[in-house]
C-alpha cells in the first residue's frame, strides 16, 4: 500500500499498450440501437422530452462514426505497413454534402439503421433531413472533389483530401421580391459529428516579414525568412468511406488559429482592439468561404488562404515522411501532389522553399523532387479565372515565396530562349510574370511548369487548352498534357439519392452496377419491356412527386407531376446562359397568350443556382427569372401549360430531389466555355434527357447516347469563333419574328412595371454585338430543339426508351473511371487492402 492507503501501481511500459484492443463493433441491428441509445442518453444528455431531431441525427452519426474509425484505422495501418505510393489531393473546395446517408450505403448499414430507429421510435427520414450540408465549396469544383474523394476509397487508392475547415460556407440563399439575398451559412454552428480534430498535428505558418541571408562555416548559404506573422494550422479529419470495402480515406481540413502570443500589456493599457487584432486576422483565413468569380479576384484574404493550405499540407507530407524515411531520396517515388485547379498552385513554390530552406536540399535537387511530384488540374477555359496576383501583393505576404517564383522563371525562359533563340515575344506570352505598370504572377503558369502532368477534364476542354490558353507549353512539353473527362459517384447520384430506381436496377441485374457503373448496360435490353417502362415511369413519377413537393415548399408554386419537368440547376453565370433559358419560357408564354397551344406539351421549368454576391448581371438575371414566374404562374390563361419556380439555395441535398425527378437536363453553355460539367452527368444517370451544345462533356454523353437521345442544338466552338468576327445580334432578332416578340415584352417593361428600367443592362447584353455569351445566336437553334423536346415526350413510351438509354449508358461518367484514369497515367499507386478489423491499433 502507498503512503495514502492505496494500491501502488505497476509503472506503465508504453510499447505494451492495451488501450485499444477492442473486439469489432457489432453491425446487427441490436448493435447499432444500443450505441444509438448510449450515445442519445449519455453523451448527448437526452431523454424522451428530447423534441430537437438534431439529438437523434448526432446519436446516430457517432454510432457509425465508431465504425468507420474501426477501418480508418486498418486503413491508416495498411498504408504505413506496405510503404506504398501516395497522393495527396488538394482542394480550396470540397462540396461534400450531407453525410449519413452516404455512410449508411457505403457501411451497409442502411437497412439495419432503419429497422434500430424504427424499434426506438425514430424516423431516420426525419433526421436525415435534420443534416445541414457542409459548406466547403461553391459548386461543381467542389462537388467534383468529393467525387472523386469517395472514388478513391471505393477503388482502396491511398489518396487523402487536404483542404480549408470553412466555419461559414458559401452563402444561404433567400429569395425576395425577386432578388437574391445573401445570409450567413453558419453550417458548423452544432458541430460537425464526423470529424476528428487532431492538435497533435498542428502546422505554423507563416506570413509577412522579410528574407534574410547568411553562410554557415562552411560557406554554405542559408535563407531564413524572419519576422513573420505566424498563423496556426489545425487540423480537422473527415473519414471518407469506400464502398462495402472496410477502406476509410481521410479528408484532412486546416483551420486557422492565433498562435499562444498575446499582448497583454496591450491589453491592460487599454488596446483591446490591438490586443486582439492578430487573433482575428488568423482566424479569419478559414471563416469564410471564398466565392470564386472573376469579380472577387484580387483580394488578399484569397492569397492567404491559397497559401495556409499549401504551407499546412506540404508540412503535413513531409512530417509524415519523416516518420519512416531518412532522407528525400525516395520522396518522389512515393509521393505525388493532385492540384486541383489553379488555386493551389503556390504549392509548387512552396514545396520548393521547405525542401530548401527547412531540409536544406540544394536546387537541383529540390527541383527535381518537385517538378516529379506536382500534377495540375486545369477546370476552366476562362482568362480571367486562372489566377492572377500582383506581385506587390507577394512581396507583401509571401517575400520569399516571391523570390523562388522570380527563380523558377529565370531558369525556366532562359529553357525557352534555347528552345526558341530570338523569340522574345514568346519569352513574353509564357513568362510566369507578367510585366506591365501592375506586375502579375500567372499562377496557373507557375503550376504547368512545376508539375510532371497537366491535364483538362473533358475532350474538348484538353483540346481547347493544348490550342489556346497553353499552347505555348503544349508546344515545348506535348507530353505532359492529357485529358481526364470528369465523372460524378454513382453511389450518391444513382444509388442513395434514387433508391427506388436503385432497386429496380438491382431486382433486373444484380447489384455489382453501384461498385462498377458500366455494368449498368445491361438495363437498355430492358427498353422494350413494357412491364420494366412502366416500373421506370412509376419511379420517375414518384420521385417527380417529391420534388413538386419541395417546389411548392420552398417557392410556393405548383408542379404538376404529368408535365414535363424541364431543370437548369448549376451556378448562376452569364457563359452557361440561364439568360437563354428564360428567353424561351418567355417565348413560350408568349404562344400560349397568342392562342398557339394546339398539340401543346405541358412544362415546368425549374431554375435554381446562386451568384456570387458581386457579380451584378448573374443577379439582375435571377431578377427577371423571378418576374417572369411571376407573371407567368400569375396569369389565369396560362394555367398548368406552363410554370416555372426559381428554386433557393441549391446545394448537394436538394440536388439529390432534384435529379431523379427531371425528365430534361439544360446545358446549354456556350460552347467552348464550359470545362465540363457534371450535373449534366448526374441528371444521366437518373434517365433525365439532355438539351444542350457541344460543350464539355456534352460531347461525351452525345457519343455515348447516340443523337437520337440527345437534344443538340446551338453552334460548336469553331462556329463561335468564326462568327463573332461578324457578330450582329440585332439582325438575327429583326429577322425571327419569335424572337422580336420576346424582345419587345422585355423592353416595354412587361416583367417590371413598377421596376422601369431594371432590365435594360440585361437587354444591352443580348444586343450587344460583342456579347461574348452570344445569346442571340443560338436563340432560333435552342427554341427548335425545345419543341423536338416538346413533341417527344407526348410519345410516352418513346420517352421512356430515351431514359432508360441515357441512365444505362451513363457508365463511362463514373468517377470510378476517372480516378482509374489518374491512377494509371498519373499518379502510378498500387490499390491497399485495409488489415482485418481483428488487429489492433498500436
Amino acid at each position: 500500500m502507498s503512503e495514502k492507503g492505496h494500491p501502488k501501481l505497476k509503472q506503465c511500459d508504453p510499447t505494451n499498450r492495451r488501450i485499444t484492443e477492442l473486439p469489432p463493433l457489432g453491425m446487427e441491428t441490436k448493435a447499432i440501437a444500443d450505441d444509438f441509445r448510449r450515445y442519445f442518453a449519455h453523451t448527448l444528455g437526452r431523454d424522451d422530452h428530447c423534441k430537437s431531431s438534431h439529438y437523434p441525427y448526432k446519436a446516430l452519426a457517432l454510432a457509425l462514426r465508431d465504425r468507420l474509425i474501426e477501418r480508418w484505422k486498418t486503413t491508416r495501418r495498411a498504408y504505413e505497413e506496405s510503404d506504398c505510393k501516395r497522393t495527396f489531393y488538394l482542394s480550396l473546395e470540397f462540396l461534400m454534402g450531407r453525410a449519413l446517408s452516404n455512410t449508411m450505403l457505403n457501411l451497409d448499414l442502411t437497412q439495419q439503421s432503419y429497422k434500430a430507429l424504427y424499434d426506438l421510435g425514430v424516423s431516420l427520414e426525419e433526421i436525415r433531413e435534420s443534416e445541414p450540408d457542409a459548406g466547403l465549396g461553391n459548386g461543381g469544383l467542389g462537388r467534383l472533389a468529393a467525387c472523386f474523394l469517395d472514388s478513391c476509397a471505393s477503388l482502396r487508392l491511398p489518396v487523402r483530401g487536404y483542404g480549408l475547415r470553412y466555419e461559414y460556407g458559401m452563402f444561404r440563399q433567400h429569395i425576395a421580391n425577386g432578388q437574391q439575398i445573401e445570409d450567413p451559412d453558419h453550417w458548423l454552428r452544432d458541430g460537425n459529428p464526423w470529424e476528428l480534430e487532431r492538435p497533435e498535428y498542428v502546422q505554423r505558418i507563416k506570413f509577412g516579414g522579410r528574407v534574410e541571408q547568411g553562410r554557415d562555416a562552411s560557406g554554405r548559404l542559408h535563407i531564413r525568412w524572419v519576422d513573420t506573422h505566424d498563423v496556426l494550422a489545425v487540423p480537422y479529419d473527415i473519414p471518407i468511406p469506400g464502398y462495402r470495402n472496410n477502406t476509410v480515406n481521410t479528408l484532412r481540413l486546416w483551420k486557422a488559429a492565433a498562435t499562444d502570443e498575446f499582448d497583454l500589456e496591450e491589453f491592460h493599457a487599454g488596446g483591446y482592439t490591438e490586443a486582439v487584432k492578430k487573433k482575428n486576422d488568423a482566424e479569419n483565413i478559414t471563416m469564410v468561404l471564398y466565392p470564386n468569380d472573376a469579380s472577387e479576384n484580387g483580394k488578399e484574404l484569397r492569397l492567404r488562404q491559397q497559401y495556409f493550405l499549401a504551407s499546412a499540407s506540404i508540412k503535413d507530407v513531409i512530417r509524415e515522411w519523416h516518420e519512416s524515411h531518412q532522407d528525400f531520396s525516395e520522396f518522389a517515388e512515393k509521393n505525388c501532389f493532385q492540384l486541383n485547379d489553379t488555386h493551389p498552385s503556390i504549392s509548387v513554390a512552396e514545396l520548393m522553399r521547405q525542401l530548401m530552406d527547412e531540409q536544406h536540399l540544394g536546387w537541383d535537387d529540390a527541383w527535381a523532387i518537385t517538378s516529379h511530384t506536382m500534377a495540375y488540374t486545369n477546370h476552366t477555359l476562362l482568362p480571367e479565372a486562372l489566377e492572377r496576383w500582383p506581385v506587390r501583393l507577394f512581396q507583401q505576404l509571401l517575400p520569399r515565396l516571391l523570390e523562388i517564383i522570380y527563380e523558377i522563371n529565370a531558369r525556366f525562359l532562359a529553357q525557352v530562349a534555347q528552345h526558341w533563340p530570338g523569340d522574345t515575344d514568346r519569352l513574353r506570352r509564357i513568362s510566369i510574370i507578367e510585366e506591365g505598370h501592375e506586375p502579375m504572377v500567372r499562377m496557373a503558369y507557375l503550376a504547368i511548369v512545376g508539375s510532371f502532368s497537366i491535364n483538362g477534364v473533358a475532350a474538348l476542354h484538353t483540346q481547347l487548352l493544348t490550342a489556346g490558353l497553353f499552347h505555348d507549353f503544349y508546344e515545348l512539353w506535348p507530353e505532359r498534357f492529357n485529358n481526364k473527362t470528369n465523372g460524378v459517384t454513382p453511389r450518391r447520384w444513382l444509388a442513395a439519392c434514387n433508391p427506388g430506381l436503385r432497386e429496380l436496377i438491382t431486382k433486373s441485374i444484380g447489384d455489382d452496377w453501384i461498385a462498377n457503373l458500366p455494368e449498368i448496360s445491361q438495363i437498355e435490353k430492358l427498353a422494350d419491356s413494357r412491364v420494366f417502362r412502366r416500373k421506370w415511369r412509376d419511379i420517375k413519377q414518384t420521385n417527380k412527386q417529391r420534388l413538386a413537393a419541395m417546389v411548392k415548399a420552398d417557392c410556393d408554386v405548383e408542379f404538376n407531376p404529368e408535365s414535363l419537368f424541364d431543370v437548369q440547376v448549376k451556378r448562376i453565370h452569364e457563359y452557361k446562359r440561364q439568360l437563354l433559358n428564360i428567353l424561351h419560357v418567355i417565348h413560350l408564354y408568349n404562344r400560349i397568350r397568342a392562342g398557339d397551344t394546339a398539340n401543346w406539351t405541358n412544362r415546368c421549368v425549374l431554375i435554381g443556382g446562386k451568384a456570387a454576391p458581386g457579380y451584378v448581371m448573374a443577379k439582375l438575371i435571377i431578377k427577371l427569372i423571378n418576374n417572369v414566374a411571376r407573371v407567368v404562374n400569375n396569369d389565369p390563361d396560362v394555367g398548368d401549360k406552363l410554370k416555372v419556380a426559381f428554386i433557393p439555395n441549391y446545394r448537394v441535398s436538394a440536388m439529390e430531389v432534384i435529379a431523379p425527378g427531371t425528365d430534361l437536363s439544360e446545358q446549354i453553355s456556350t460552347a467552348g466555355k464550359e470545362a465540363s460539367g457534371t450535373g449534366n452527368m448526374k441528371f444521366m444517370m437518373n434517365g433525365a434527357v439532355t438539351i444542350g451544345t457541344l460543350d464539355g462533356a456534352n460531347i461525351e454523353i452525345m457519343e455515348e447516347v447516340g443523337k437520337k437521345n440527345f437534344f443538340l442544338f446551338g453552334l460548336t466552338a469553331t462556329e463561335v469563333d468564326t462568327q463573332r468576327i461578324h457578330y450582329d445580334p440585332n439582325r438575327i432578332i429583326d429577322n425571327d419574328a419569335d424572337f422580336r416578340q420576346v424582345m419587345q415584352l422585355l423592353e416595354c417593361g412587361y416583367f417590371n412595371q413598377f421596376e422601369p428600367g431594371r432590365f435594360d443592362t440585361i437587354i444591352e447584353s443580348i444586343r450587344n454585338p460583342y456579347d461574348p455569351w452570344m445569346t442571340a445566336a443560338d436563340f432560333r437553334s435552342y427554341v427548335e430543339a425545345q419543341q423536338r423536346a416538346a413533341e417527344a415526350y407526348q410519345d410516352q413510351e418513346q420517352w421512356l426508351r430515351m431514359s432508360i438509354i441515357n441512365s444505362a449508358r451513363s457508365g463511362r461518367f463514373s468517377t470510378d473511371r476517372t480516378m482509374q484514369e489518374y491512377n494509371r497515367d498519373i499518379w502510378r499507386m498500387q490499390p491497399v487492402a485495409p488489415l482485418p478489423l481483428t488487429l489492433a491499433d498500436p
